[in-house]
């Protein structure tokens, strides 16, 4: 038999078992049928709570002023550290955070300061400075946690304080020559610290005109009574009888208070003529363009709002209402005392790693969270307060993220969001979609902005417990 005769056997064979096809096919069917669609999704979209839950106040011509009492607190602020292998050294500019070198801008002098400090490691445990020892010598926390230790009502210790990354201590030593240590400063982990004496900034002061002047001047402003929080006393009387003398006082104002300027996020959205004018059934297609680009607007919104140097939360949080873990994960303790910190706490913001983190430590203890209901939502809370998750809060390459914690509203003096509503164009508040033309090339063009900031309006307002730990697990 030939090899042709046994390849048409094989055909009629195939033709034999092969059903011959009886109806439509669902590939030629979907030709004539509508589908069932969804909408263009994005899985950017997030709960976006901070701009949910935080009140917006309208702002008439683009800013916004906090007034507040004169203050005379100085020199609160962080320090900025350059890393070159295992070499540290503090950037010249940062040491103006200093309370002694504050407003003192001469840049060469300030430089000769920074070559002056020495790099000096401590490991767990280990004293930086026993309590009641003579203060000469300013310590720069470039890496690591130092607790405050004082003695109890018992005679036993006590953490007074966390200090980490970018901390300060020993301050007063540049100004006052009895300076002592009120507390035992020891490293809780291994730390890396620079340290300024105080003889090398007055050996420099004799060279130097500028910083001696800086610092007689400094040595002969008078004494300012403040109350607790740094602001300008007021002289009352309490409690007296007969005609004792009732005391005079004023209410002073700060001469230069802050002002914050709506910020603007903007992009330019086109779309094809051809697309807008033929594509539009069962969806339309500008509107959809439009509805993701707006969804994506207001994601960056908020991640302004949390990151922004100029008014973002996390770089504003006044250096008082910082707080350090004691333990390096965030635990009830840590949640209470950021609580402590201000009254009328509304809301807890945390990355959701720093909630399970949170979780876990509940779970060590045998704690269980609160859980509260927001908008249909059931969230977790603490003491009764939300905790909202915000995946804009950042996560370091360490796995140390921060947890916010803030009051609300302008009448309670809190957190504020800022926005200007009715601006031409406008679908929602304080945001436009301006129709900019169609180009040459039959595309249309739309200009979509948003206009916001937020404000502190005082510094207990908002709280952030920093460093906290998301990976560790026991």
């Amino acid at each position: 038999m030939s090899v042709g005769s046994v390849g048409s056997v094989g055909d009629e064979v195939r033709e034999q078992h092969t059903p011959k096809q009886q109806s439509l096919g669902t590939a030629a069917a979907r030709n004539l049928a509508t589908t069932t669609k969804s909408v263009p999704q994005m899985q950017e979209i997030t709960s976006r709570w901070l701009l949910r839950m935080l009140p917006w106040v309208q702002v008439q011509g683009g800013t916004y002023r906090v007034n507040r009492r004169l203050s005379y607190s100085v020199g609160d602020g962080r320090v900025t550290f350059v890393q070159t292998g295992d070499r540290v050294s503090v950037v010249p500019a940062e040491l103006g955070e200093l309370p002694a070198l504050r407003e003192y801008g001469e840049e060469s002098v300030l430089a000769e300061l920074a070559n002056r400090c020495e790099q000096r490691e401590f490991a767990a445990g280990e004293v930086v400075a026993p309590a009641g020892s003579a203060a000469d010598r300013v310590y720069l926390l470039a890496h690591g946690r130092v607790e405050q230790i004082g003695t109890g009502p018992y005679g036993d210790e006590a953490v007074l304080g966390v200090l980490a990354d970018g901390a300060y201590f020993g301050e007063q030593s540049l100004v006052d020559r009895d300076a002592t240590w009120d507390y035992t400063a020891r490293a809780a982990t291994a730390c890396t610290v620079l340290v300024l004496a105080r003889d090398d900034v007055l050996n420099l002061a004799e060279r130097a005109d500028s910083l001696r002047a800086h610092l007689a001047g400094l040595a002969a402003l008078p004494h300012q009574r403040t109350n607790k929080y740094g602001e300008a006393a007021i002289d009352l009387s309490a409690g007296h009888v007969g005609e004792a003398l009732v005391p005079h006082t004023f209410v002073d104002y700060e001469g230069a208070p802050r002002e914050y300027e709506l910020s603007v996020a903007q992009t330019v959205l086109k779309v094809h003529s051809r697309v807008a004018d033929l594509y539009n059934q069962p969806m339309n297609q500008t509107e959809q363009q439009l509805r993701l680009t707006v969804e994506a607007l207001r994601e960056r919104q908020e991640d302004e709002l949390i990151n922004n140097r100029d008014f973002g939360l996390l770089a504003n949080c006044d250096y008082g209402q910082r707080l350090q873990p004691h333990d390096g994960a965030p635990s009830p303790d840590d949640m209470d005392e950021l609580l402590s910190r201000r009254r009328g706490s509304k809301m807890f913001l945390a990355h959701p790693r720093a909630i399970a983190a949170f979780g876990r430590e509940c779970n060590r203890r045998g704690l269980v969270p609160d859980s509260v209901e927001v908008a249909g939502h059931h969230l977790p809370a603490w003491r009764g307060v939300p905790i909202f998750p915000c995946n804009k809060i950042p996560v370091t390459e360490a796995r140390t993220t921060s947890i916010i914690c803030m009051r609300t509203g302008e009448a309670e003096q809190g957190v504020i969001g800022l926005q200007q509503a009715g601006i031409p164009d406008e679908i929602e508040p304080s945001l436009s979609v301006r129709f900019m033309g169609i180009d040459e090339q039959a595309i249309i063009s739309y200009l979509v902005t948003a206009y916001y900031s937020a404000a502190v309006l005082v510094p207990d307002a908002l709280g952030v417990l920093e460093n906290v730990e998301v990976s560790r697990w026991r």
